[in-house]
């Protein structure tokens, strides 16, 4: 009878699997930070253009320039009032989330902010 001589190889565990995270997403979102740019959700907008509430380049460039202070402070969202407008933002999406007409704030509660901003 021949003898089989049997010899295991020894191989190390394979290294685990690391996840892909989609790229583009992470470094739009990552640019759109850096650059502190400011968007409008669809619903602002339409708020914006019903009530013919207008913002300035300058008004806005305030505006982006405040909400980057107050996410420096740890600020979620914010009231944002304005000479004519106010405006609710989420700053950790980076989005104004609705307006209104300053003339409508009587009689109004804002829930679920933990900043203010008075640009007047």
């Amino acid at each position: 009878m021949e003898h089989i001589r049997f010899n295991p190889i020894h191989t190390p565990p394979a290294a685990p699997v690391k996840k892909q995270i989609k790229q583009s997403g992470f470094a739009d979102k990552l640019q759109q930070v850096i650059d502190g740019e400011l968007k409008f959700s669809r619903h602002a907008n339409e708020r914006l253009t019903a009530r013919n509430i207008e913002i300035t380049p300058d008004q806005w460039q305030r505006v982006t320039d405040k909400v980057n202070e107050a996410d420096s402070k740890g600020v979620k969202d914010s009231l944002v009032l304005l000479e004519q407008a106010a405006l609710i933002v989420s700053i950790k999406n980076r989005t104004v989330v609705t307006a209104m007409d300053k003339k409508d704030l009587n009689d109004q509660i804002f829930t679920d902010i933990d900043g203010t901003i008075i640009l007047e």
